[in-house]
């Protein structure tokens, strides 16, 4: 009778929804897997977390730029057309799937036990991208320090780390009235000096433009200290390996109660990065040629629509800004209270990113214009991206400002606050799936697995405090992520709408939420968003290429390490499948058949609900499965 008699009381709960979408409000427990589930103290801990990870460095460096080479303000239309057709969608699909099952991203596709290997290569993707993402972090923290010296350590030469050719920033002749015995003693830093921050990446062999200037010259010689190439990696920097130790310990510190620390954290980390813009802004409108530079970013070239290309980097920036696939966005997801409208939050999310790429943009080029302006060139000069926008260019014209260090400090201040942001949500994938994965052992020890996985991925990541270490980033970067989130995000659409069912997947969020989603988020989950991805996976593919870092080419060997790096994360997908097929009965179509279906534990994430769900899931047929039975009587017919 008391079984009965909470089967009855799970009945009732799954009928406190009214018409119109309206749910009784009743408090439901969790499901008692022996263990509590942490849960955000506030939802607003949540959205600002969301944020924080979607937005990252790459807005600031990365997506003025390609605002810039592609058309301009015109970029914005592909841009935000992707942003809405794919952003928001996969967004969404990511934020319900962690809310509705109460896990992480390791766990989660036991509704689909055939495809369980995409939460591992989730939470592997993730992994090696904290290593090489800390990288930046340790770089930033770097410059950070050396902004509290009386003066700037990039802002002239002089140094024992400049070369003859080292000239200032603002000079486009190279500075010989500086004694050479105070340079650099190193015949390989002291030939050919070419490169030059005003070239865009380009070598030049103007008489006018040698050697380097004094920011590009201490981002060479002094933080990377650079070796030839990937073949020589040399000693590990003492420098930059504290560096990389404090920025481990930034991430332990934040990450050591889980969400409970976290949720303070974000308050810090995701809003004080849009004060220091908006100052950032209002300081840079006020130098002379700001406006010009601002008017090179928006001013829009509608002609540039018309190429396929433009319309491919928008959606991949789109994809890589936000984050899917990697883990992060489930994983966060899955502390939420079950009941809470996770819809908003993922809309919220998705826009602040896009708008604050877009936001960015007017601070970075109001910049690029001041220095144009100063350097007697055109912004088309100036204008670069990644380490080179943030380590290199806006460091020297920060040089030209009144009090220089107040200003370093801010701006370091602000990408140091952008990245651990989207670290904390790479590396909580990483140390939740973990701990799912032994709850009743390592649940009560988080804190302890997260100070064993930051010791160990700070052991694995020297490589990049090395003299070598620029290029193992760059080799990382450039392959980590190359096509396998791609590949990934593609494999969650054709799970939902295919295989589990695009309405069976609504069902659950209307259980949720009280209400399913629109046909629009159908539409896309199901045709619009896979055929995106398919057609990123092909632009990506076909135009793939080694890196270059500085003229250097890299070695026909590091085209096989490349390559490992992008399909590791792979690996467990086929994998999986097999190992699901061989322990599944029957001949192989039913093998197939049972692996398609969800897992007998499977379901929402509050016991209230188990029950009466878990009878509905053994009267539910897949999706595609009743089609090839009505198929097959059709033929019989």
């Amino acid at each position: 009778m008391a079984n009965e008699g909470n089967e009855l009381a799970a009945s009732q709960e799954l009928q406190t929804f009214l018409p119109g979408g309206k749910r009784k409000e009743k408090r439901a427990t969790p499901v008692d897997n022996g263990v509590n589930r942490d849960q955000w103290t506030r939802q607003f801990d949540f959205v600002l977390s969301l944020i924080g990870y979607a937005v990252g460095v790459g807005n600031l460096w990365r997506f003025p730029y390609l605002c810039l080479r592609n058309g301009g303000g015109a970029f914005l239309i592909p841009f935000f057309f992707f942003l809405i057709l794919c952003g928001i969608p996969l967004f969404y699909l990511e934020v319900c799937l962690g809310q509705f099952s109460g896990t992480s991203s390791l766990f989660v596709w036991k509704m689909c036990p055939l495809f369980k290997g995409v939460g591992y290569g989730m939470v592997i993707v993730s992994g090696m991208a904290t290593i090489y993402y800390n990288g930046v972090i340790t770089w930033v923290l770097y410059y950070l320090v050396s902004s509290f010296q009386q003066e700037l350590p990039w802002q002239a030469c002089g140094h024992w780390w400049n070369t003859p050719t080292c000239r200032d920033n603002f000079n486009l002749h190279a500075n010989s009235s500086i004694n050479n015995g105070s340079y650099y003693n190193n015949t390989e830093f002291t030939t050919n000096f070419t490169n030059i921050i005003f070239d865009n990446g380009t070598s030049s062999n103007s008489s006018e433009l040698v050697g380097m200037t004094a920011a590009e010259e201490f981002w060479q010689y002094n933080v990377l200290r650079k070796s030839s190439g990937l073949h020589e990696l040399g000693q590990v920097q003492g420098h930059i390996s504290i560096c990389l130790l404090v920025a481990w310990v930034l991430v332990f510190l934040c990450l050591i109660k889980g969400v409970k620390s976290l949720g303070y954290v974000v308050y810090v980390t995701a809003l004080l990065p849009y004060v220091l813009l908006t100052i950032f802004l209002i300081r840079g409108c006020m130098l002379p040629g700001a406006l010009d530079g601002i008017l090179f970013y928006i001013t829009p070239d509608f002609s540039k629509l018309l190429t396929f290309s433009v319309w491919t980097e928008a959606c991949l920036q789109v994809f890589y800004s936000l984050g899917p696939a990697w883990g992060g966005i489930i994983t966060m997801s899955s502390f939420n209270k079950f009941h809470h409208n996770c819809f908003r939050d993922a809309v919220v999310a998705t826009l602040a990113d896009g708008l604050t790429s877009f936001y960015g943009g007017f601070v970075i080029f109001a910049v690029l214009g001041f220095m144009a302006k100063e350097a007697g060139v055109s912004v088309t000069q100036i204008a670069t991206e990644g380490p080179g926008l943030a380590l290199v260019a806006y460091p020297a014209a920060i040089t030209k400002l009144p009090l220089p260090q107040f200003w370093a400090v801010l701006f370091f201040l602000m990408l140091l606050l952008l990245g651990l942001d989207s670290q904390f949500g790479m590396f909580e994938s990483l140390v939740s799936g973990i701990v799912d994965a032994f709850p009743k052992q390592l649940s009560k020890h988080r804190m302890w697995v997260t100070a064993g996985l930051t010791a160990l991925c700070y052991l694995v990541g020297l490589p990049i405090a090395t003299n070598g270490g620029i290029y193992v980033f760059q080799l990382m970067d450039w392959f980590v992520a190359a096509f396998c989130v791609l590949v990934i995000s593609f494999l969650e659409c054709l799970i939902i709408g295919w295989i589990y069912g695009v309405e069976r997947f609504c069902k659950d969020i209307e259980l949720m939420t009280g209400r399913k989603p629109g046909i629009i988020i159908k539409i896309c989950w199901c045709f619009i968003t896979p055929f995106l991805m398919i057609l990123s996976m092909i632009f990506t593919i076909s135009n793939l290429k080694m890196p270059t870092y500085d003229g250097y080419i890299y070695p026909e060997w590091a085209r096989f390490v490349g390559f490992l790096l992008s399909v590791i994360p792979l690996i467990p997908i086929p994998l999986f499948m097999v190992i699901e097929l061989y322990k599944a009965d029957g001949n192989l179509f039913q093998k197939f058949r049972q692996t398609l279906r969800p897992a007998a534990d499977w379901g929402p994430s509050y016991k209230e609900y188990k029950h009466d769900y878990s009878l509905k899931e053994h009267r539910h047929t897949l999706p595609f499965i009743g089609l090839i039975k009505r198929l097959h009587s059709n033929n019989r017919v």
